[in-house]
């Protein structure tokens, strides 16, 4: 028996006549394209209908669809983000490194990569203090790579008058030195303060934007405040003898 789905004259014929029934139409791809988008139209409220012509409880689901896509949205960008930031969050520790690692560990650190390196010697005291800073930032900010050398291992003949040294780079360039104790506050540098240099020089996405040092001012109030104190506390023992 013939199939009357066939495109074939006699079946031509045999429909115009009504003896057997008309071809269903296939569903080409642009239709099914169509109907996909005519139905997203639909889900996200974006149908060519009058917005004066919807009832309150017709557009209030209308906007909790809209709300639901745009938290979608937002929530795909975080993750996106998140994602970034995982890939980049590869370092936290202070490594140490020689002269023949400087080039690959410093200049060739990778794209965006910001790069901070020490250079110290052992039995200086405010060296050993700013390890001890950079080995808790590093954990903080684990974007940022971390490296400390021994000064004349890394540099020979670096002076030790420039100790503590930080050197600080960004795409492999140097964007910033700070050198020597004066620079780096000597011993009464608190890892806070550290923490804003550092932030200053935008290698490190740090949320202290003030200079956390007391200033001269409020340290002479705070002297003073401690001398009337004492003289308070004189007068009283005075009063009780």
């Amino acid at each position: 028996m013939q199939n009357p789905n066939e495109d074939t004259e006699w079946n031509d014929i045999l429909r115009a006549k009504g003896i057997i029934p008309q071809k269903e139409k296939e569903i080409t791809e642009d239709q099914i394209v169509d109907l996909l988008e005519n139905a997203i139209d639909k889900k996200t409220g974006r149908e060519t209908t009058n917005l004066e012509d919807k009832s309150l409880d017709e557009l209030d689901e209308l906007e909790d669809d809209e709300d639901e896509i745009v938290l979608l949205e937002y929530r795909k960008k975080r993750i996106a983000e998140m994602q970034a930031l995982a890939c980049k969050s590869k370092y936290g520790e202070v490594r140490d490194i020689s002269a023949q690692d400087y080039v690959q560990e410093v200049n060739n650190a990778g794209e965006d990569i910001w790069v901070i390196l020490h250079l110290y010697k052992q039995g200086i005291p405010l060296c050993a203090l700013i390890n001890q800073h950079l080995a808790v930032l590093a954990k903080k900010f684990p974007t940022t790579k971390f490296l400390k050398s021994v000064s004349n291992t890394c540099i020979p003949n670096w002076p030790d008058k420039n100790l503590p040294t930080l050197f600080i780079y960004h795409n492999g360039t140097m964007t910033k030195q700070i050198i020597g104790p004066i620079e780096l506050r000597g011993m009464k540098l608190t890892e806070a303060e550290l923490e804003w240099m550092l932030g200053q020089a935008e290698a490190i996405p740090t949320k202290i934007k003030d200079d956390p040092k007391p200033k001269v001012r409020d340290v002479l109030f705070s002297n003073l405040k401690i001398s009337n104190n004492n003289k308070d506390d004189d007068l009283s023992d005075n009063d009780d003898w």
